[in-house]
Formats: C-alpha cells, structure tokens, sequence
C-alpha cells in the first residue's frame, strides 16, 4: 500500500497502523505462489495459513475488502492467536462498513499497542452509539502529540460531553483547545453545531458566524465550511430572519459555485419550508466529526484512512447523504463502480444531496458498460428537472464517450434552450459541448459560435482557448490568433500536458518542426504514458532528422495502446518514417484528430483537441 508523506504528517499510530499492510517473511517462504493465484481463486480452496494469509494481502492491497476478510477468517482458524491476523481483520471489517464485527475485535485488542489509537477510537465511537458518555469520554482522553488525533479526541469527547447534558462544558473544551491555525473552522462548526443542538442560540450563532467567515479555514476544509453554512442558514430560517439566511447561503455560493445542496437550501429556504438541522444528538454530531476530518484528507492518497473515518461515520449517521455521496466518490476513483453504484442508490430519496447521487449514478452505470440504463435513467432527470442544467451535462458525458454527436448536439440544444436568452458565466459549458458536438460531426458552421459564445462567457478558459485556438491552426485559417489562443492556454495551465502537445502540434502543422519538439518533449514530460503525445513526438523527430528517436516513441505510442484507429498508422510509420513535405500545400493536410476524453458532469472540456 502507498505510504503518502502527508498522512504521515497529519496522522498517528491509527493511520499507520491502516496504511501499513504488515506481513510474515516466514509466511512467504512457505507458500510464494498463493499471491499469483490469489485471483480469480475459490476462498473456499484455500488449505494453508500461508496461502490464506497471502492472498489476503493481495485482497487487501487491491482494496477488495470483502475477499480480504473472508481470507483473514480462514488464516485465524488455523492459527487462532495470530495478533496481526486479527489486527488486518478488525481494519478490513471497519473498511467494508461491518462495524460491528469489527468493535468486538477492537475490544480484544484494546491491549496491543500497535492499533491502540485506532481501537480506542472504535470502542468510544461504539460507546458514543449506546449512549455510554461516560465510557466515551474517558477512552478519548488522548494526551499525545499528534495534531490530528488530539483534534478528533477533542470533539468527539466534547460530544459525549454534550449527550450527558453538559453542553456548555462541552463548547467550553473546544474553545479551550489549542492548536495550529487550521483547527479554527473545525472548532468553531462544532461548537456552534452543540449549542444549537442544546438550544443556545447566541452561541450557536456566532460560533458559526465565526465559521463560515474564516475562508482560509473553509478552503482547507470545504466539506465544514459548507456544513457550517447550512446550520446557520437553517437556524436563521428557523428564527425567522429569512434574509439572513438568505444571505448565509450567498456566502457558501461564494465560496462554492454551482453547489447542489445550497441551491437546494436556497430554493427551500424562499419558499419557507420547515428546515430541521443535520445534526440533532450526540450520534450524528461525532458522526459530523469524523466526516469533517475525512472530508478535510480526502485526496488521491489518502483514499484508505478517508474510508475508515467515513464507513465510522455511517455507522454512526447511516441516513447522512453527504457521508453516502463521498464514500460513493471514493469507490468512483478507485474504479469501484459497483460499489459506487450501491452507495449512490443510497442516498435518502428527500435528501438534496439525491441530486448529485443521481447523476452520480447516471455516470457510474455508463463507466460499468451499462450505457442504455444510464441513458434511460439520466433522460428521466432531465424530464423531472429540464432546468437543471447539470443533467444535462452529465447525460452529454456519456454521449460524448459513446461518440453519439448527432444525439449530443441535440442534447445541448433543448439545454440552450433551457438556459433562455441570457445565460449566466457558468453556462459556457453548454455551448462549449454543444460546440464540440458540432466539430465532432463536421459542422464547422455551427460549432465555431458556439465556441465564441463559451469565450464570450468566459475569456481565459484555458479548454475553450485550446481548442478553437487548435481547430482554426488546424484548418489553417486565422492562424496567428489560433496560436496566440493555444499560448494562452498554456499559459494559463503551464502543467497541463495535453495543452502544453496542442501547442506543440500546432506548430508542427505549421511546419516550425523545431518549436514543436521543444513543446513536444515538456508535454510528453507532463503526461508521461499517453501514446497521442508520444506520437506526436515521434513525428516532431522525424521532420528534424532525429529519425532513431522518432522510430523508439512511435514504438513506445504502440506500448502504451493508442486508439485502434491510430495503431495502423503508427506502425506504416515505423516501416516507412514520414512522407517528403510537399511543396505549397496547406499545414492542415496531414491532420490527425484524437477524440478528447470524456468530461464529468460539471467539468466541462477536454483539454486537449489534437
């Protein structure tokens, strides 16, 4: 498993102990094959400590946590003591959501110290669920240096604080935490989340205040920061000052464009509907916590330790959407779709988060080869909610990855017309879709204003810029603005590889062969392992008479599996290098043209046009 520096900074013995698949040398030794047959392979087939153990590890590492803890079972029936065994079972239990089974081996392990943090941790969440304060409080009584755990141990304690009827003892050890800057808008979220489940409105209302004012806090951590903005949000509607309110959720929107579950607050709150608080007791509010710290790591990485804190958290809150949705993320990003899938159907059906979880789910059953029933289920949220513009955009994903450009341009017609006659700075997606729709089936005509109509929205989107900028070097016309828009982009996005090869190939079609290595060479540097840049470099080669290193990147564009489309091609290339130039024909004559990857449903663009 990897060992990210960040979490080994931020976390304690509990994450160490998760991230850090332990194994027996011995063990090796005695069985070396079982790991290469550990899949596909019948659990039930396994005979031997060594081969249970092995490919548990193998299960473990893949993130299939089911598997693994089958494996884990059958390696303790053999050797029923074994503490490591025991202690990759109660972390691959925890992982998988069986909380319970997996606090009893918490409870027997509470003695070892190499999981001592992360059982402790287990047993006063299990005792926060049973109303047993008492017991929670004094597990979490953590005196050691790690900022992180004294953080966690902190809140939670002061929760089971709050569920003795002890409120503002509890807000009281929050406010008396010290820590570095970034503690700020944790503290402040729960403090003003206990008040207001205690019924202390002048505190509840400026620890929250305090909360969704600091923006340094909430850019480090977004998921708290929007919490804290919708308690106070709902308190003011609650209270009757429905422009406060009001103007709270304008400070999310600021902060968060586009974000589903505040457009859905605003929506409610204009409407004057009752608004209850997320959080109620003692359950929900550590529940909170761990969502709020797992929310906080939750980056490419750190996918493990965020899938412990969460499966905890749903153990706690198991109706709690924005726990469902993030966890749905993660399997999502880990190539889990089933998974996904599951976790996104979930999502309580009155939750504003069901919004999200749908065209989560829309997407997810496209990526899994279902394509006709994300189709169907994505038309269908467009029928109930044809205002919404994201469903359209998501459905227009999964169009564009299927190549259906005729359906799609007309997808993004009925969306313009959704839009009306003035759209709004975000609506460049729309058109700049609609416009890749058009390209896409040869209709220069009407994708070239949709294009301008994406810049016009927004001037210095580096996408947009990218690829008109490409399209019109490519069919060379208006060939100085085209490439000062490709420079542009680049500019914009100087690490973005496949920008950074449209500038190069720009150049190349313009026959400054030169220019278009050294781009070339940086974006091959910047995506390491695309086979279009690869190619492209390849061709760059050639033309400057570095033929040998043209020939090994066009044989290292085959390795990488381009498109089959492109490997007949690729390979003439490596029999024959390129054709002479001609003399006085346009740059745009020996085109090629890679399909861009496919957009999620609010990130609207491929990057690179090629």
């Amino acid at each position: 498993m990897r060992h990210n520096t960040f979490l080994r900074l931020l976390g304690g013995a509990a994450m160490l102990a998760l991230l850090c698949v332990t194994g027996s040398h011995q063990a090796f030794a005695e069985d070396k094959a079982a790991v290469e047959d550990a899949r596909p392979f019948d659990v039930r087939s396994v005979n031997t400590f060594a081969g249970a153990f092995l490919a548990a590890r193998t299960a473990d590492v893949d993130r299939d946590f089911a598997t693994a803890t089958e494996l884990y079972r059958i390696a303790l029936r053999f050797e029923p003591d074994n503490t490591e065994v025991k202690q990759r079972l109660m972390i691959t239990l925890l992982m998988s959501g069986k909380f319970d089974e997996g606090v009893k081996i918490a409870e027997a392990l509470k003695a070892d110290p190499a999981v001592e943090r992360i059982t402790t941790t287990v047993r006063a969440i299990e005792a926060i669920r049973k109303r047993e304060y008492r017991s929670a409080q004094k597990l979490l009584n953590y005196q050691g240096p790690n900022d992180l755990d004294r953080l966690m141990s902190t809140l939670l304690s002061s929760w089971a604080k709050a569920g003795q009827g002890r409120p503002k003892e509890a807000v009281a050890q929050i406010k008396a935490l010290e820590g570095p800057e970034w503690f700020r808008v944790f503290k402040n979220y729960h403090a003003g989340a206990i008040a207001l489940a205690a019924g202390d409105k002048a505190t509840a209302r400026a620890r929250l205040n305090d909360a969704i004012l600091d923006r340094e806090g909430g850019s480090a951590a977004p998921d708290t920061f929007m919490r804290a903005v919708e308690a106070l949000a709902r308190f003011e509607a609650r209270e009757g000052n429905k422009q406060k309110a009001l103007d709270t959720v304008a400070v999310g929107e600021s902060m968060v464009n586009n974000y589903t579950p505040l457009e859905a607050l605003r929506e409610s709150i204009a409407k004057d509907e009752a608004q209850e608080q997320q959080v109620g007791n003692a359950a929900q509010g550590a529940a909170a916590v761990l969502f709020s710290i797992g929310g906080a790591l939750n980056r490419e990485g750190a996918e493990d330790i965020v899938t412990l804190y969460l499966q905890t958290a749903r153990h706690l809150d198991p109706q709690s959407a924005d726990i469902l949705v993030m966890l749905g993320g993660i399997a999502e990003n880990l190539k889990k779709q089933e998974e996904a899938i599951a976790l996104y159907k979930s999502v309580p059906a009155d939750s504003p988060m069901r919004r999200v979880s749908e065209l989560q789910l829309g997407l997810a059953l496209a990526d899994v080869g279902k394509v006709d029933e994300a189709k169907k289920h994505l038309q269908a949220l467009i029928e109930v909610d044809p205002k919404n513009i994201r469903n359209y955009l998501a459905y227009g994903s999964v169009l564009s990855d299927a190549k259906a450009y005729k359906e799609m341009g007309e997808l993004y017609d009925r969306a313009v017309e959704a839009i009306g006659p003035v759209p709004k700075r975000s609506d460049w997606t729309v058109f700049f879709q609609r416009g890749i729709a058009y390209e896409r089936q040869k209709v220069w005509a009407k994708a070239e204003p949709n294009f301008l109509k994406a810049l016009e929205l927004n001037p210095n989107q580096p996408q947009v810029l990218n690829y008109l900028g490409y399209s019109w070097v490519d069919m060379n016309i208006n060939l100085g603005k085209g490439l000062d828009m490709i420079r542009k982009a680049v500019e914009l996005k100087p690490d973005d590889g496949y920008i950074v090869d449209s500038l190069g190939w720009a150049y190349f079609r313009m026959n400054r062969f030169d220019e278009a290595v050294t781009e070339l060479e940086r974006a091959a540097e910047l995506m390491a392992g695309d086979p279009t840049i690869n190619d492209h470099l390849g061709d760059a080669y050639w033309r400057v008479g570095r033929k040998l290193e043209a020939v090994f990147q066009w044989n290292q564009a085959l390795e990488m599996k381009p498109e089959e489309a492109e490997v007949p091609k690729i390979k003439a290339k490596i029999e024959k290098g390129l054709p002479p130039l001609k003399q006085n024909v346009p740059a745009a004559a020996d085109a090629k043209e890679t399909l861009p990857k496919k957009p999620g449903p609010e990130v609207a663009a491929p990057d690179k046009k090629s």
